[in-house]
């Protein structure tokens, strides 16, 4: 097993300036070869203005934090780079390699703050947090990290000098390929917010060769095809060939002489790190994002059947291994596919586990106690992904450190705790018992064991009185599901009858009473006897019934049904396993309480907690919208809002002053002129920038609800077609309406919906009598660097999921936070950013959440009376208006009462009249320009409380119990 090794190898230390490197590989922070007559680089580490503590750094160390830099050493260092680090030939000068010797230039300076803070961290061995999480969607690292050093100005400025321009540079970086949406995003921004504040804390991932997928546009919709984002090599990162844990899958569980269980046999991989540095902002913090890539040792290729023809064969163990880190959400509607599901989430806890544990005990010494764990070591599963987390750190507790069950289960109960991220049934993964005992053998009889002492204690807190209830309670609360209650909780559900088949009672009191009375074996015996009955004859009478002795019958509740699947319910082990629970926004924290894990709560209400979302303001208004920071800046007063978001409240007293009010509307169109280049790059669409930007960018998922953003804009269109020209320009404000988002692969109703879209557009953008007055974009392969661009641009943007459905969404906060005023439904955290930014400055329609099950129960009913126009919109898409594909499917999803893909359980026919209502007063309000700069400022004067930073801030509190660490 590896030792947990610092982010940079001790070869690669820190030099003193005027020391020497070699020509290529990872350089020493501040300093190259002189050359040709050029300057020595010394970098400086950006020094925290905050409180210093701890004792002093070496005198090489101090040299760079101390010595300041100028354009023209950055320059000469970006020089060095392109010369002497190659991975392009000589004779090519482009801004791809611009690009790369820029990132290793920035890599330098941030070695020494990242080494820095690993040996601290070691030295004081404070608590640290661990941030488990399957996607990490980081966006483009080279303005966040010249940003957060302090050095974009200089960068800009050295490169300009070298014949390049900033931005065109950073243009070359490929977004990571290693999320998808809001979780990853979400992860991405909690990491910068923990740099930032000082906190020790780690990020575990997988690296993901292909990603998701790249999102391809075509006259048939979405296409698919794998992320190319690393065929060029990743400067953001250092593979840790010294750092590498051993995962096992299949095999067989045995006992030795010791009495431990040893799980041997099997396939057998490799898991290898590979960091990336979390630079902080204003602060020499640089945290750490351990990224697992997988793989076998030489050894396992199979040479022989290489040299026999069976090219296949001898490569087989490393592809086994290598396809584990392939792509991001493997479809798994095959049983290979799930397998490899199962192995992408086993691998990260592992790993991770194995990591963490061995940093633990390098830093413990001679004065190691496990329990002292929980102590030093605080585990954040982001979903239910991680879960294996649970009983793998039971596992080596017990099995390689030789803890008692109650040791271990003691302390991985105090180390882990669950962020809950989602409603939706389909969400909450359930995993194949029959698939997880296969791949996992010895974690299956761990979670059996959970299982049972669950079960034991939800009786122990019921109790038997109420047969109904205690049947209910446990059904909610299994982790595993459809799976044959152990005899101590069958026992009591045996029946009793007489043998002519009368049933007489169920007898739960007596039985329990009885069971003081009965050994263990008896019970086997009873629940046996039970099933041997089970086949006499029910026919015999007996000739005196009453002094007939009863037999005993198995209630079917507690047996295994054969006809459905037994699964193992995930987010019920993170519940069961962890010691916190928390939702994402106030209203889903609720929804989690008192309905996702009611039962749950019932039983331990202390562990339920809310932790609403945020999102970091230095990527999301500092960086991508450097223009309008300059103006908050000026008008607060200072750019302290940049680490301190509550003084975005100072704006709220200048919000009808004209002189902000014109440089915000300039700031505005000057980004909407930006996404006017993007939108012609990318889809050949041309659009003005006098229009409205009206924007919705998510995944697509019908409980997002695109579907009733596309109709709304088909009721318009055909308004506008049914108009003079006169009365269109009168009725409408122009619009932009632009959509962005991926929808997974498998996912059909999805897919078409983006097919949907696309064909709108196709037909609205080319009509001669519409024009400008409403154009239809569907941006293609949407990521977070084209977030970055839209969001700034946006005047309006749509955050319309049924109103119970979204956990949070953090997109809603970054629209806001940029002026940008948002249309929806009480949903998620727009029910605090409506509160937030008032009442008046958000456009809010639609069923409330209370009333979902209602209007469902309605529609199954029969009692559903649709509005006529909606009937009108639904009639005009089947018209052939835009184009010969048929949308009977999408369309009849809206339509009946029940059935699957049937009844229109999104409710978007019941909430089409009052969307469509909600966008005519969006009309009035953006004619008054006054009024809607008014209502833009404020929401950014407003959004204060969305700042990661605050979040983060509560989990370190509330969940973690860790503080911050200021570097020396």
């Amino acid at each position: 097993m590896a030792t947990a090794s610092p982010p940079l190898a001790t070869a690669f230390r820190p030099l003193a300036a005027g020391g020497g490197t070699g020509g290529g590989g990872a350089h020493a922070a501040g300093w190259v070869a002189p050359r040709r007559g050029r300057r020595g680089f010394v970098v400086r580490s950006v020094a925290s203005d905050r409180e210093v503590r701890g004792p002093a750094s070496t005198e090489e160390e101090l040299s760079a934090v101390l010595t300041s830099i100028d354009s023209s050493a950055i320059a000469s260092n970006i020089q060095h780079h392109a010369d002497f680090t190659p991975l392009f030939s000589p004779e090519h000068s482009s801004p791809l390699k611009a690009y790369h010797a820029t990132a290793k230039s920035v890599f330098d300076s941030l070695i020494i703050n990242w080494n820095a803070t690993y040996d601290y961290y070691n030295k004081v061995n404070a608590k640290q947090a661990y941030y488990l999480s399957m996607e990490f969607l980081q966006g483009r690292a080279l303005t966040n990290a010249i940003g957060n050093l302090e050095l974009t100005g200089q960068y800009a400025e050295a490169l300009k000098q070298l014949g390049h321009n900033l931005e065109d540079v950073a243009s070359q970086e490929p977004d990571p390929a290693l999320g998808n949406g809001g979780l990853g995003r979400l992860a991405s921004c909690f990491l910068d917010s923990m740099a930032t504040l000082n906190y020790p804390a780690w990020g575990y991932g997988l690296r993901y060769r292909y990603g998701l997928f790249k999102q391809i546009i075509t006259k048939d919709g979405q296409e698919e095809v794998a992320e190319n984002w690393l065929e060029m090599g990743n400067p953001w990162e250092i593979v840790r060939n010294d750092v590498s844990y051993p995962v096992k899958f299949y095999g067989k569980v045995v006992e030795g002489t010791d009495g431990r269980k040893h799980w041997i046999g099997g396939e057998n991989i490799k898991a290898v790190a590979h960091d990336v540095p979390i630079p902080g902002y204003k602060t020499k913090t640089t945290n750490n994002l351990r990224l697992w890539s997988t793989t076998v040792p030489s050894q396992n290729f199979d040479l022989g059947a290489f040299n026999a023809g069976d090219h296949a064969k001898a490569n087989e163990a490393h592809l086994n291994a290598e396809k584990i880190c392939h792509v991001l959400y493997p479809g798994d509607e095959s049983s290979e596919g799930k397998i490899l599901r199962l192995k992408q989430q086993y691998t990260l806890c592992s790993a991770s586990l194995q990591d963490i544990i061995s940093r633990f005990e390098s830093r413990a010494g001679d004065s190691l106690n496990w329990e002292d764990f929980p102590s030093k070591v605080a585990v954040q599963m982001n979903d239910t992904h991680p879960t294996l987390c649970i009983p793998e750190l039971m596992r080596i507790l017990m099995d390689i450190k030789g803890l008692s069950w109650n040791e271990a289960w003691s302390i991985t109960e105090r180390t882990v705790a669950y962020t809950n991220h989602t409603v939706l049934p389909e969400a909450l993964e359930k995993w194949s018992l029959d698939i997880m005992q296969k791949l996992l053998p010895r974690h299956v009889e761990i979670i059996e064991t959970i299982d049972e002492e669950l079960m034991n204690n939800i009786v122990s807190k019921y109790g038997t009185a109420d047969i109904s209830l205690l049947k209910q309670k446990l059904k909610d609360m299994r982790i595993l599901d459809n799976v044959d209650l152990p005899a101590s909780v069958a026992k009591l559900f045996v029946k009793t009858k007489m043998k002519k088949g009368k049933l007489l009672v169920e007898s739960l009191e007596s039985i329990a009473e009885a069971d003081e009375k009965t050994e263990p074996e008896e019970e086997e015996n009873i629940l046996s006897e039970t099933t041997e009955k089970k086949g006499e004859s029910d026919s015999e009478e007996a000739p005196d019934a009453e002094k007939e002795d009863p037999e005993y019958e198995l209630d079917p509740f507690a047996k295994y049904d054969p006809q459905l699947p037994r699964v193992v319910r995930m987010a019920n082990l993170c519940v069961v396993g962890g010691h916190s629970v928390n939702g994402v926004a106030e209203i889903h924290s609720e929804i989690v309480k008192q309905d996702v894990f009611n039962s749950f709560y019932e039983m331990w209400p202390t562990k339920f907690q809310n932790k609403t979302n945020g999102v970091t303001p230095r990527r999301w208004i500092r960086f991508c919208n450097p223009e309008l920071s300059a103006i908050i800046s000026k008008w607060i007063g200072s750019d302290d809002w940049i680490l301190n978001t509550d003084k975005l409240a100072g704006l709220k007293k200048f919000a009808d002053d004209e002189d902000l009010q014109s440089e915000w509307r300039t700031a505005k169109r000057n980004n909407k002129m930006k996404v006017v280049s993007l939108i012609r790059d990318k889809t050949g669409y041309v659009v003005s920038p006098d229009a409205m930007f009206d924007v919705q960018v998510k995944r697509i998922h019908e409980y997002k609800r695109q579907l009733l953003n596309i109709l709304g804009i088909v009721y318009r269109y055909k308004k506008m077609k049914e108009m003079s020209a006169k009365d269109r320009i009168k009725s409408f404000v122009p619009r932009v309406c632009i959509f962005g988002g991926k929808a997974f692969a498998t996912y059909v109703q999805a897919k078409r919906i983006v097919k949907f879209i696309t064909d709108v557009a196709a037909t609205v953008n080319y009509d001669p009598d519409i024009g400008d007055l409403l154009k239809v974009v569907f941006v293609p392969d949407y990521n977070v660097s084209v977030a970055e661009k839209l969001i700034p641009a946006s005047e309006l943007s749509q955050h319309i999921s049924t109103a119970g459905m979204e956990a949070s969404g953090t997109s809603n906060m970054k629209f806001a936070m940029n002026g940008c005023i948002l249309i929806g439904t009480l949903d998620g955290a727009n029910v605090e950013i409506r509160e937030e930014v008032g009442e008046e400055n958000f456009f809010l329609f639609g069923a409330h959440a209370p009333e979902i099950a209602g209007l469902r129960q309605e529609r199954a009913e029969g009692k559903f009376v649709p509005d006529p126009r909606f009937e009108e919109v639904k009639e005009y898409v089947r018209s052939g208006v835009f184009g010969t594909s048929n949308y009977d499917e999408l369309m009849g999803s809206l339509e009946g009462n029940e059935g699957y893909g049937r009844a229109d359980y999104f409710l978007v026919g019941k909430d089409f009249p009052s969307y469509i209502e909600c966008q005519e007063k969006v009309d009035e309000a953006y004619r008054d320009q006054k009024l809607w700069t008014r209502m833009s400022i404020l929401n950014t004067a407003g959004s204060p409380k969305f700042s990661s930073d605050r979040t983060i801030h509560e989990y370190a509190k509330d969940i973690w119990d860790i503080s911050p660490v200021i570097m020396p």
